[in-house]
């Protein structure tokens, strides 16, 4: 059973975290809507979807993916490198205790997960935003009894690594959806992991996330749609243009228990 932690947005999502967008006017209904039609899609895709209680004084708490990175083994409980988002962790780790046993950074250490994109039995780190060196120190040596290797990726442009980075499984062999304008791609050099960039004019669309054989892809991104089908990946696009206001996407809803 593969379970997907959620948590609703509410009305303070309007003053969320911003670090390279212009603050836009946030539909909230429209968000509360696209939220629903993101967790029934996680539902129609076999994921038992737990959603944590609303946090009205916290504007980025939709964005749990942030709070943890969830291994086969353990989970690793971060210290988001926003101030104002470290009271989300303690919720997310009280839902994650009952799955994982439960690992935690700390301080100086910051590490956002969305920073995290995990290839096999790598794990690469952006670096350059939300999460620091420290961070990625700690990380590594928290998981290197588990066998996991962690490596930095200098991120330029974007928020998080899985703005500009995803990593896919078309059947044959592991490949990386990239926007290179926005990521170090050398540090993928001899790992034996294809890269396939985006679609240019779609900039935001290397944020995808794949469950039980369907790719989820951002909503207007007709062209990188196509070069993933052309790959022989099944893409269910999804509306989440209140969430991208707030420097978010596909990933950053939910997170993900695999068994």
């Amino acid at each position: 059973m593969t379970i997907a932690l959620v948590r609703p947005p509410t009305a303070a999502l309007a003053r969320c975290e911003l670090t390279y967008l212009a603050r836009e006017p946030i539909d909230i209904p429209l968000a509360l809507a696209q939220h629903a039609a993101y967790v029934q899609a996680l539902a129609q895709r076999g994921a038992r979807v737990i959603s944590l209680p609303p946090a009205p004084d916290l504007p980025d708490a939709p964005f749990v993916e942030d709070t943890a990175i969830v291994l086969d083994e353990v989970a690793v409980l971060t210290i988001p490198g926003a101030a104002s988002r470290r009271p989300e962790v303690p919720t997310v780790a009280a839902a994650l205790e009952p799955y994982r046993p439960l690992l935690r950074l700390t301080p100086p250490a910051t590490l956002d997960g969305g920073d995290v994109v995990r290839a096999g039995r790598t794990l690469y780190v952006g670096v350059g935003g939300r999460s620091n060196a420290e961070g990625i120190r700690q990380l590594a040596a928290l998981l290197d009894p588990y066998g996991y290797a962690v490596r930095a990726v200098a991120v330029t442009g974007c928020l998080h690594l899985k703005t500009a980075c995803t990593a896919l499984d078309a059947g044959s062999g592991s490949f990386l959806l990239v926007n290179s304008d926005w990521l170090d791609t050398a540090a993928f050099t001899g790992d034996g992991l294809e890269l396939l960039p985006i679609a240019p004019e779609e900039p935001f669309a290397a944020d995808t996330l794949t469950l039980a054989g369907v790719t989820f892809l951002p909503a207007g991104c007709p062209r990188t749609r196509a070069l993933l089908e052309a790959r022989g990946l099944t893409v269910q696009p999804l509306d989440v243009s209140e969430f991208q206001k707030a420097e978010a996407s596909v990933t950053c809803l939910s997170l993900i228990l695999r068994d």
